[in-house]
C-alpha cells in the first residue's frame, strides 16, 4: 500500500525551530571572522542642520581605530527606492535626528564607541519642518533644495462619484488619523561585510531580499553586482523594515572596503528606532454614500501622508492606502487624492500590511458608523458589498478566489456576535462596560509593480541518497518560507519532510528572486517549487522506467522508492535512481530549475489600472473589549480572526503568524506610539515604547478559510499578513459599542476615551 509522506494540511514545526531554541541559529550579529573589526555610527542630534565642520583627528589617533569615515569619504552616489536622494553618510546637511554622519571601525566595540565620542562636529541648526501641515504651507522651504515638499501625489476617479452621492440615502464624512509604528522585531539590523581573497565584497545580513540588497550595495558602492555576494543570515523578524530602506548594509560595506578588513555593524535598539523606517502616518478624510440597504454607492478619499526626510517605500505604501480597499467591495464610483510629504523627521516606509492598515481603520470605522445610523448590522453591510470570485474590481483586479463572506461568518459565529451585540444594545450600567466590534480586510498575494516580473525560480537538486536540496532566493524572516518550500517539494516527490533541505538565500548560488514582500512567497515561490519538483519527478521516472522495464506513466514514488504502481516489489531506491541518472553515458547530477510568473499586469502609472496580483487574500475579525469609564482604559477580552489563506499548508504556522499580526494590531490600536519631540524620537527603547505584553492580550483565537485559489500552488495563497489589517478598527468599533464614543485618532488611549466620554455628557454640551 502506498504511504503518503505529505505534510500539507498538517501542523508542522518550522524547519528553523530546533536551531533557534537550541541556540545554534547563526544570526548576522553572530558571524565572526578572523581580524574582524567592529563598526559604530555617529548620528545627527538635530532634525535639520548644516554640517559646518568635522574634526576626526583625535578619533583616528585612538589606538585600535582603523577607520573614521565621514561624508567626504563616502560615495557621491545617492540611494533610495525610486527617488535617489539619501547619502550613505550625510554630506553637508542632515535632514533628520538620527541620520548617519560618521562611521568608525575599530578592534573592539568599546574602542569604537570611545572613538565616536572623540569626533568633533560643528553644526549650524536650521529651521525644521516637523508636520505635514507645515510642509504643505506655500511658503515652506523644501526639505530637499529646489523641490517642493510633495514626495508623491495620486489622483484618480472611477465612474461618476458625484452621481453616486446623489443617489445615496446616507452620506457620511469623517477624518481619521493614524500614527507611526516601529516594527518591533527581536533582532535589530545587523551586517558583517568582508573582502574575500579575490577582492569580492561578501555580506552576511538580516534581510528580506538578498538580491535587492546586492543591487543597492553594488550601485551605491560602485561595484559590479558580480563583485558583491549577499547571504541571508538567520533573520529575527522583518515586518517590512528589512526590505531595502536601512543604511546599515551600506555603511558596513563601505567600512569593509576602506579598511580591507571584515567589519561587523549591529544596531543597538535606540539606533534601530532611529534608523529603521516606521509605518507611514496618514490623515484620511473619507466620505461614503450608502443606500438604505447598506450598499455603498460612492466613495471619496483624501489622504495626507508623511514619509519623513526621505521617500523610501512610502510612495508605494500610500498608493496601497489610496486604492487597495476599493477592490474589497463591488464599487463603481470612487475618487481619491493622496499626497505624500517630506518633513525633517525619521523616515517612514514599509510595515506589515503595507498601507492597508491605515485605510482599513478608516473604512471599517466608517461602515460601522453608517450601519448603526441606518439600523443595519455592519456584518450584513460587509457581506452585501463584498467582492465575489469571478469579479473584476473597479481597478481591474481579477478576483480568482475570496473567502471574505466565509471569514465574516466564521468569526461572528465563534464570537457569538448577535448575542454579545444584543447585550450592548440593551444598555449597560456600571463602571466597566463591554462591547464587540467587527472589521474586514483584503491584501495581495504578490504585486507586479516593481517591474514586469513577479515570479520566482527554484532550483531543486536530488542527491545520491535520495534526499533533496532546494535553492531559492526567497527569504525566510521567521514567517516560514523555507518550511513551505520544503513541504511543497516533499509533497510532490512523496518523500519525508526531513529529507528536504532548503539552503539559505545566497546571491552566488540561489536563483534570482525579488524576496519576501507583498505576501508573494507562497504564491510565486510555492508555484516555482511545484514546477521544479514535477520536473525532477519526470527525470526520475525516465531513468527508472529503463531500470524497471516499464513506461514512465506506470511509476510512482513511495516509501523512498520509485516503483511500479500496483507492483511494490518492482522498485528501486530513490538514491539508486539518482545515481543512475549520473553514471551513464551523457549522465549528470539530477538538478532542475523551475520558474513561475503569474499572468498579472504591469501596473500602469497613467491609468492606475491593472490586475497586479495573482491572488487576493481576505480576513475578518471580531473583538470584545472592556472599557473602564472611570480610567478610560480599554482592554481586549476576547478576539477571533479568520484568515482566507486559499489552502492551509501548515495551520500551525498560519495560526502563529496570524496571532503575531493580531498582537501587532492591538499594539498599534492601543499602546504603541513613537513620541517625537522637536523632531527627535523620545522613546526609542523597549522600556519606554509600549508594546503589548502577554498580560495585555487575551487568548488569541482564530480560524482558517480555504477558498482554494485557482492560481495558487495547490490552491494556496498569502496568509497571515492580512490578519494585521482588521484589528484596530474592530477595537475602535467595539469601544463605540461599549460606551458610545467614536475614536478616530489612533492610538485609542485612556485620555482620548475619557475626553470623549466627558464631551458626551449633557453638561459639557451646555458648557
Amino acid at each position: 500500500m502506498t504511504m503518503s509522506a505529505s505534510t500539507l494540511g498538517t501542523e508542522v514545526p518550522q524547519l528553523s525551530a530546533r536551531a533557534k531554541v537550541s541556540g545554534r541559529a547563526v544570526y548576522a550579529g553572530d558571524v565572526k571572522l578572523p581580524g574582524m573589526l567592529h563598526g559604530k555610527v555617529l548620528r545627527s542630534p538635530y532634525p535639520h542642520a548644516r554640517i559646518v565642520s568635522i574634526d576626526a583627528t583625535a578619533a583616528r589617533a585612538l589606538p585600535g581605530v582603523k577607520a573614521v569615515l565621514t561624508g567626504d569619504d563616502a560615495p557621491d552616489t545617492l540611494w533610495g527606492v525610486h527617488k535617489k536622494e539619501r547619502a550613505v553618510l550625510a554630506k553637508g546637511v542632515v535632514r533628520f535626528a538620527g541620520e548617519e554622519v560618521a562611521a568608525v571601525a575599530a578592534t573592539s566595540d568599546e574602542i569604537a564607541r570611545d572613538a565616536l565620542d572623540l569626533i568633533q562636529i560643528e553644526y549650524e541648526e536650521l529651521p525644521a519642518i516637523l508636520s505635514p501641515d507645515e510642509a504643505l504651507d506655500e511658503e515652506a522651504p523644501g526639505v530637499h533644495p529646489g523641490r517642493n515638499n510633495i514626495a508623491h501625489d495620486i489622483r484618480f476617479e472611477r465612474g461618476s462619484v458625484d452621481a453616486g452621492f446623489a443617489e445615496a440615502d446616507l452620506v457620511h464624512e469623517a477624518t481619521y488619523s493614524t500614527h507611526a509604528q516601529y516594527p518591533g522585531y527581536l533582532e535589530p539590523m545587523a551586517t558583517v561585510a568582508a573582502l574575500d581573497g579575490d577582492g569580492r565584497l561578501q555580506v552576511w545580513t538580516s534581510t528580506q531580499s538578498v538580491f535587492l540588497a546586492r543591487g543597492r550595495i553594488a550601485t551605491v558602492l560602485g561595484l559590479p553586482v558580480s563583485r558583491v555576494r549577499v547571504m541571508q543570515a538567520m533573520t529575527g523578524g522583518g515586518f517590512g523594515g528589512k526590505i531595502v530602506e536601512d543604511d546599515n548594509q551600506l555603511v558596513c560595506g563601505l567600512l569593509a572596503l576602506k579598511t580591507g578588513k571584515p567589519v561587523r555593524l549591529v544596531n543597538n535598539r535606540l539606533e534601530d528606532f532611529l534608523a529603521t523606517p516606521s509605518s507611514v502616518p496618514e490623515r484620511i478624510t473619507l466620505k461614503l454614500g450608502m443606500k438604505r440597504d447598506g450598499r455603498i454607492v460612492a466613495k471619496h478619499v483624501r489622504i495626507v501622508a508623511e514619509c519623513g526626510a526621505y521617500a523610501g517605500l512610502a510612495p508605494e505604501v500610500m498608493h496601497v492606502s489610496a486604492m487597495r480597499s476599493d477592490n474589497m467591495h463591488r464599487l463603481q464610483h470612487v475618487r481619491s487624492h493622496a499626497t505624500l510629504v517630506y518633513t525633517h523627521t525619521p523616515p517612514h516606509g514599509a510595515f506589515r500590511g503595507f498601507g492597508g492598515t491605515q485605510m482599513l481603520f478608516a473604512l471599517n470605522s466608517h461602515i460601522d458608523t453608517m450601519a448603526r445610523e441606518l439600523g443595519l448590522d455592519p456584518v450584513a453591510v460587509h457581506k452585501l458589498n463584498a467582492v465575489q470570485a469571478g469579479d473584476t474590481s473597479v481597478h481591474g483586479w481579477k478576483i480568482g478566489s475570496t473567502g471574505l463572506r466565509e471569514c465574516l461568518d466564521q468569526c461572528t459565529k465563534a464570537m457569538d456576535w448577535h448575542t454579545r451585540r444584543a447585550r450592548s444594545a440593551a444598555g449597560q450600567t456600571g463602571v466597566k462596560r463591554r462591547g464587540v466590534g467587527v472589521a474586514a480586510a483584503m491584501h495581495v498575494s504578490g504585486n507586479r509593480t516593481m517591474g514586469n516580473w513577479d515570479g520566482s525560480t527554484v532550483v531543486l537538486r536530488l542527491n545520491e541518497d535520495g534526499r533533496a536540496v532546494v535553492l531559492s532566493g526567497e527569504c525566510d524572516m521567521g514567517q516560514g518560507a523555507a518550511t513551505m518550500l520544503a513541504q511543497v517539494v516533499a509533497h510532490e516527490l512523496n518523500i519525508p519532510l526531513a529529507h528536504v533541505h532548503v539552503a539559505p538565500p545566497d546571491t552566488d548560488t540561489s536563483p534570482f528572486a525579488i524576496g519576501t514582500l507583498a505576501s508573494r512567497v507562497t504564491m510565486s515561490g510555492g508555484n516555482a517549487a511545484l514546477v521544479a519538483a514535477r520536473k525532477a519527478k519526470a527525470q526520475l521516472f525516465d531513468v527508472a522506467a529503463g531500470l524497471l522495464g516499464c513506461e514512465a506513466e506506470q511509476l510512482e514514488i513511495a516509501d523512498c522508492q520509485v516503483r511500479v504502481i500496483g507492483e511494490p516489489t518492482r522498485a528501486k531506491p530513490l538514491g539508486d535512481v539518482v545515481r543512475q541518472h549520473i553514471w551513464r553515458h551523457g549522465g549528470e547530477g539530477l538538478q532542475v530549475s523551475g520558474s513561475w510568473d503569474p499572468q498579472t499586469q504591469m501596473f500602469d502609472p497613467a491609468t492606475l489600472m491593472g490586475n497586479i496580483a495573482a491572488a487576493y487574500s481576505f480576513a475578518a475579525q471580531v473583538v470584545e473589549v472592556e472599557v473602564d469609564t472611570e480610567t478610560g482604559q480599554v482592554s481586549v477580552v476576547d478576539s477571533f480572526v479568520s484568515d482566507d489563506c486559499g489552502k492551509a499548508f501548515n495551520p500551525l504556522a498560519i495560526h502563529g503568524q496570524s496571532n503575531g499580526a493580531t498582537a501587532q494590531a492591538f499594539g498599534w490600536a492601543l499602546y504603541e506610539q513613537l513620541q517625537v519631540e522637536g523632531g527627535r524620537i523620545a522613546n526609542g527603547n523597549f522600556a519606554d515604547y509600549n508594546m503589548p505584553t502577554a498580560d495585555a492580550i487575551p487568548l488569541l483565537r482564530g480560524g482558517l478559510v480555504e477558498s482554494n485559489d485557482p492560481n495558487g500552488p495547490l490552491g494556496a495563497k498569502g496568509a497571515s499578513e492580512t490578519a494585521i489589517l482588521p484589528g484596530a478598527p474592530a477595537i475602535a468599533n467595539a469601544v463605540f459599542d461599549a460606551v458610545g464614543v467614536r475614536i478616530t485618532d489612533l492610538p485609542i488611549t485612556p485620555e482620548k476615551v475619557l475626553a470623549a466620554l466627558r464631551a458626551q455628557r449633557p453638561e459639557s454640551q451646555h458648557a
